[in-house]
């Protein structure tokens, strides 16, 4: 259950909308620009319907941000608040999962920032080693303990590498799509990627 800040209760409790993390799997009945448009027409079903539909969404992508349940909410609230002014001003120049993301990462950044989270690290060139291209390292962790181990290991990344990690192997989005996100150049993303990789690889004893 998502816990909402007083100051936010009216706008959620005006749109009616149940912030639980059951209801994963769901189907995708109408299109986001069909959504998007009624909403804009004022039909508030239809945001209710985004919410549904991209609410896990957010939460679990602010929550391997942050590393933090309490965090993770606060962004929820403020990412779908954000939607809900901002959405007349979506132009459709991306998918809306990709404007959605990019605020999520925006917000879930910011309160990195105003926390003075600053982890730097460099890896040398000679020890760099050579990744499989597409390698899903997630994949191959298939236990509780490892996957504490590996949020643990993301919170010691730099959050740039961290959020493009996040969203390349979690997310399983394409550098085309980070790169809308993160206003990055794809070399630059694919070199963050690889020495986030690396770092997680070296970690988690792969």
């Amino acid at each position: 259950m998502f816990w909402f800040k007083t100051e936010n209760l009216n706008l959620i409790n005006r749109l009616d909308v149940k912030l639980s993390t059951n209801n994963i799997f769901m189907v995708i009945e109408r299109k986001d620009s069909e959504l998007i448009e009624n909403f804009l027409k004022g039909d508030q079903s239809s945001f209710k319907e985004i919410v549904e539909r991209y609410k896990d969404k957010i939460y679990w992508h602010a929550r391997r941000m942050t590393g933090n349940h309490l965090d993770a909410d606060e962004i929820v609230q403020e990412v779908l608040i954000v939607i809900f002014k901002k959405l007349k001003d979506f132009r459709f120049q991306s998918s809306l999962y990709t404007w959605i993301y990019k605020i999520t990462s925006t917000r879930s950044l910011n309160l990195i920032k105003k926390r003075n989270i600053k982890r730097f690290f460099s890896i040398d060139d000679d020890e760099h080693k050579e990744i499989k291209y597409g390698e899903d390292i997630v994949s191959n962790i298939e236990n509780k303990e490892k996957l504490v181990q590996l949020d643990g290991v993301l919170k010691k990344l730099p959050v740039k590498q961290r959020e493009i990690f996040i969203l390349r192997h979690f997310e399983q989005l394409s550098y085309e799509e980070i790169s809308k996100i993160t206003g990055k150049s794809l070399g630059g993303l694919k070199a963050n990627y690889f020495h986030a990789l690396n770092k997680v690889l070296d970690e988690m004893g792969e």
